[in-house]
């Protein structure tokens, strides 16, 4: 994903941490055939390097036939093996550098930084092609910080990296957030819903 000069932010898709192969490729067809995404993180929860393989084969056939890139969270070794496009890295500021020297100046490699400003930047100066914060509302899971929005304002206004705003994300924080962010990362807020496609355009709505 790179920079680009738009009137609103641009939307990056992450999956569910479990699909099932013979109904999910068609779901994300159907949500890359009716909105704009600019990429698909493959997400899954499952350490099973065969089930990872084969949700790899089928979502990137999907995602390569519409130019959607399609890359796969922190598994760095199969992004070659498997035509990916590159790698998330959930702890992107203590991998960043070898994650760029093993896949080459090319490939995607985005860094989550939870609520750190510092990991951030550490990761950007590493070689970050973007960088997620989040969660970025109040909650009870962890240790219940978020990304506050002062801080997408302070990136936005400071570091020419892209960031991505993720993780609980509603109407409400997308209208807040959209001045300040490069993407949204949207998962569970719409693939828990009955009809994703539409809950996708009621965020998109919500970019005002």
């Amino acid at each position: 994903m790179t920079e680009t000069q738009i009137e609103q932010p641009q939307l990056y898709l992450i999956t569910p941490s479990e699909v099932d192969l013979s109904a999910f490729p068609d779901q994300l067809a159907a949500m890359l055939d009716a909105h704009p995404i600019a990429c698909v993180r493959m997400a899954l929860a499952t350490q099973d390097e065969s089930h990872l393989s084969k949700a790899a084969d089928a979502l990137r056939e999907v995602t390569h036939a519409r130019d959607v890139a399609l890359v796969v969270s922190d598994h760095l070794a199969m992004v070659d093996r498997l035509g990916l496009d590159g790698v998330h890295l959930s702890d992107g500021a203590h991998q960043m550098r070898y994650a760029r020297k093993e896949l080459g100046p090319d490939a995607i490699i985005g860094a989550h930084s939870g609520t750190s400003r510092h990991d951030g930047m550490n990761a950007g100066e590493a070689g970050a092609d973007y960088i997620c914060f989040g969660p970025v509302r109040e909650n009870t899971l962890g240790d219940g910080s978020f990304a506050q929005t002062d801080l997408f304002k302070w990136w936005s206004e400071v570091i020419e990296v892209p960031v991505v705003a993720e993780g609980l994300l509603d109407t409400n924080i997308i209208r807040t957030l959209t001045p300040y962010t490069d993407f949204f990362g949207v998962g569970d807020e719409v693939w828990s819903t009955d009809d994703p496609v539409k809950a996708m355009a009621d965020l998109i709505a919500a970019m005002v």
